[in-house]
């Protein structure tokens, strides 16, 4: 009986090429994922009671989504500061405060982002102010 005193050999185990099929799982993933963009403004109004207005072509919309973020007429501000805001609204009025100015605020939008919007179109001297709002429905 012969004893193996042979110490055994480290075994190591090449992780290279696991590493390059999965960067290329990777890139492939990432080139053939699609992504889509909202084209719309998803906002849940509040319900209030009143007549309907119709808008009127030369209208200001400011939009607020139920996380605070601005629109101006449909078009997304780069953040919620109200000197953009402010300047979003001068541009597109185009210096005319006689437009009416509508805000719209998700039912969810914090309470701040509607007053910051309402006081930089106070400061850009719109005083036709009018809140969007939808009829409540019967539940």
């Amino acid at each position: 009986m012969k004893l193996h005193n042979a110490k055994k050999k480290d075994l190591a185990v090449n992780i290279t090429p696991l590493i390059d099929v999965v960067f290329l799982l990777l890139i492939f993933f990432m080139v053939s994922t699609s992504f889509t963009r909202e084209t719309q403004i998803k906002l849940e109004l509040p319900r209030a009671t009143g007549e309907q207005l119709e808008i009127k072509p030369n209208v200001i919309e400011v939009s607020i989504d139920a996380e605070g973020k601005y629109y101006v007429n449909k078009k997304p501000l780069i953040n919620a500061q109200i000197v953009t805001l402010r300047r979003a609204i001068s541009i597109t009025s185009e210096g005319d405060s006689t437009l009416p100015l509508i805000i719209s605020a998700d039912a969810k939008a914090p309470y701040q982002s509607v007053v910051a919007a309402m006081d930089a179109a106070g400061q850009e001297g719109f005083s036709n102010l009018q809140m969007a709002t939808r009829r409540p429905t019967n539940e």
